[in-house]
């Protein structure tokens, strides 16, 4: 008697960690195909064409210059913890050593990190 009720309490067990591991599993399918769907929502928000961050530098914790396009105006902001100030405005031929990527080309695939690194270590002083 003892090992029949064992038995049936066993499978008992093993069916609900089977269905465990199921709704587990589908949890898991669902979070996926959710991130993903996200993830391109998010990517078709950020193809704006009027405004693009050229370059940002960071000051201290909470303050940044940043070189932002506006159009086919350059401008200088002073970002801030709760403000953000304009400081300068720039032409295109006033920028130093920043490559401009062109954003209305679709074919642009950026540059590969072998060629970013080779352009850092010629930057470096050479011992």
């Amino acid at each position: 008697m003892i090992l029949l009720s064992g038995r049936a309490s066993g499978g008992g067990n093993f069916l609900q960690l089977l269905g465990a591991l199921l709704i587990f599993a589908f949890v898991l399918v669902i979070t996926y195909f959710t991130t993903r769907w996200i993830a391109n929502y998010q990517k078709q928000q950020n193809l704006q064409r009027n405004l693009k961050v050229i370059e940002t530098m960071k000051l201290t914790t909470n303050k940044y210059i940043q070189i932002i396009e506006v159009g086919e105006v350059y401008l200088v902001i002073g970002i801030g913890k709760d403000e953000i100030t304009m400081l300068a405005q720039l032409d295109r031929e006033q920028l130093n050593d920043v490559e401009l990527p062109e954003y209305g080309n679709k074919n642009h695939t950026g540059e590969s990190f072998q060629k970013i690194l080779s352009q850092l270590k010629d930057r470096l002083p050479k011992k």
